[in-house]
C-alpha cells in the first residue's frame, strides 16, 4: 500500500491532468460559491490555503473587489505553476506554503479560504491553529468539505473500479482522503481545539458532468493521488485501472455525455472568543 504521506503528492503529470479534467469535473461549482461566501465579508486581505491549479483563486479574483489583496499558496509548486500558467484576473500573490507553518505574520489576513484542501492537513487541529493565528481577531475561515463517496458518484464508482484489479489491497484514495471528513462533530472539536467556532456548515450538491466516461475515470485515476497508489501496487496497471473505471463509470451512468451527483458542504468558522 502506498504511505497515506503520498495522498499529499500532486507532481509531475498530475497537476496538468487535475486541472484539464478535474477542475471543470467537480470544482468550478463549488469556486463560485466560495468566492462569493468570502465575499461577502468584505474582507481587505484574503488568504488561500491548498489554492492547488487556482480554481477558487480565479473565482476569488473576480468576486472580491481590485483593492482586496489575495494571497494563494499551496504545498505542490507544480500546482502553483499550473495555477499561475493559467493567470487570474487581476494580481495574485502566489506562494509556496505549508499549512502547517504558515510564513504569515499573526492577525494578518480578514478571510482564510480553503477549498477542498482541509482533508490533506496531517494534523488538521495544529493546521487549524495556524489559521486562527494569521486571522484578524473578527476575522473568518472558510473551507469546502466533500460529503461521504457514496454521495459523489463518479468518485464512488472509480473506487469500485480499482477495488477490482486490486481486491486483496484495494487503493483507497478517494474514501480515506477527500471523502473522508465530513462528521460535523468531528469538524467542530478539530476547530474548537484551535480555538475556532464552527458557525455553519451547509450542504451544497451540484452536478458532475462529461462529455464520455473516459473524463472522469482519466481525472481519478490519473490526476490525482489515487495515481501514486495505482503505482505504487503496479504501475503497469494504471492503464488497466482507468479502462476498468471508465467500464463502471458507463455501465452506472450510460456511454456519455454522463452526470453524476457531487455533494459537500461550505464551513464558516470564527474565533471562540
Amino acid at each position: 500500500m502506498a504511505p497515506i504521506d503520498d495522498d499529499l503528492i500532486f507532481g509531475g503529470p498530475l497537476a496538468e491532468l487535475y486541472d484539464r479534467h478535474l477542475v471543470p469535473l467537480i470544482f468550478e461549482p463549488y469556486a463560485d460559491n466560495l468566492a462569493r461566501e468570502v465575499a461577502g465579508f468584505a474582507p481587505k486581505r484574503v488568504l488561500e490555503i491548498a489554492a492547488g491549479t487556482g480554481v477558487a483563486t480565479r473565482a476569488l479574483s473576480t468576486a472580491l473587489p481590485t483593492d482586496t489583496e489575495l494571497v494563494a499558496t499551496d504545498l505542490n509548486q507544480p500546482m502553483l505553476d499550473q495555477a499561475q500558467a493559467i493567470g487570474t484576473r487581476r494580481p495574485v500573490t502566489w506562494r509556496q506554503a505549508d499549512v502547517m507553518a504558515l510564513p504569515f505574520d499573526a492577525d494578518e489576513f480578514d478571510v482564510v479560504a480553503c477549498q477542498f484542501g482541509v482533508m490533506f492537513f496531517p494534523d488538521r487541529a495544529d493546521a487549524y491553529r495556524e489559521v486562527a493565528r494569521v486571522l484578524a481577531p473578527e476575522g473568518r475561515f472558510v473551507f469546502n468539505i466533500w460529503d461521504r463517496i457514496e454521495t459523489n458518484e463518479f468518485a464512488d464508482a472509480i473506487t469500485a473500479a480499482a477495488r477490482s484489479v486490486f481486491p486483496d489491497d484495494p487503493p483507497l484514495f478517494l474514501p480515506r482522503t477527500p471523502h473522508g471528513y465530513h462528521d460535523e462533530t468531528r469538524i467542530r472539536a478539530d476547530l474548537a481545539d484551535a480555538g475556532l467556532a464552527m458557525e455553519s456548515m451547509v450542504a451544497l450538491e451540484a452536478r458532475s458532468r462529461a462529455e464520455t466516461p473516459a473524463i472522469p475515470a482519466i481525472a481519478y485515476c490519473q490526476g490525482t493521488p489515487l495515481r501514486n497508489e495505482i503505482e505504487s501496487r503496479d504501475a503497469d496497471l494504471l492503464a488497466t485501472v482507468t479502462a476498468a473505471a471508465t467500464a463502471e463509470v458507463e455501465r452506472r451512468f450510460g456511454p456519455g455525455p454522463v452526470d453524476g451527483l457531487i455533494r459537500g458542504f461550505v464551513v464558516t468558522a470564527g474565533s471562540q472568543s
